[in-house]
């Protein structure tokens, strides 16, 4: 599994899609300059995703991207390409939402309740 934190409110801005690109005007100097360096070392700025592995196991990765956003997406499977960013990060170009398998997050609404309607959203504490 592939887990991405995000604060709901890009979730409900950027539904389906989740892209780097549609956000590059809202960073602030430290994103920013994070963007930089993204597009000078890979060519484009990936989203972050962390991959589950028997040593890196599910409640770790849901507690790490927990500290990026409210909510947690969980993925079973990813779009190529895939870059590989340290041990347990990948990145990849988009992120369709519609083919998130289960959503984690610090508090649960209704909203987020209807707009994956049939995944799974479950309290992340």
């Amino acid at each position: 599994m592939f887990y991405h934190g995000i604060n709901r409110e890009y979730i409900y801005q950027a539904y389906p899609v989740l892209s780097p690109r549609k956000t590059a005007g809202n960073k602030n100097p430290e994103q920013l300059a994070d963007r930089r360096h993204l597009l000078e070392q890979f060519g484009l700025e990936p989203i972050h995703l962390l991959e589950e592995s028997p040593t890196y196991p599910r409640q770790r990765c849901i507690a790490e991207c927990l500290a990026f956003g409210d909510t947690v997406i969980a993925f079973g499977e990813l779009p190529l390409p895939i870059w590989q960013l340290s041990q347990h990060e990948i990145g990849v170009t988009i992120l369709d939402l519609r083919q998130a398998v289960c959503i984690y997050t610090s508090q649960p609404d209704e909203r987020l309740v209807r707009l994956f309607a049939g995944i799974p959203v479950r309290s992340a504490n």
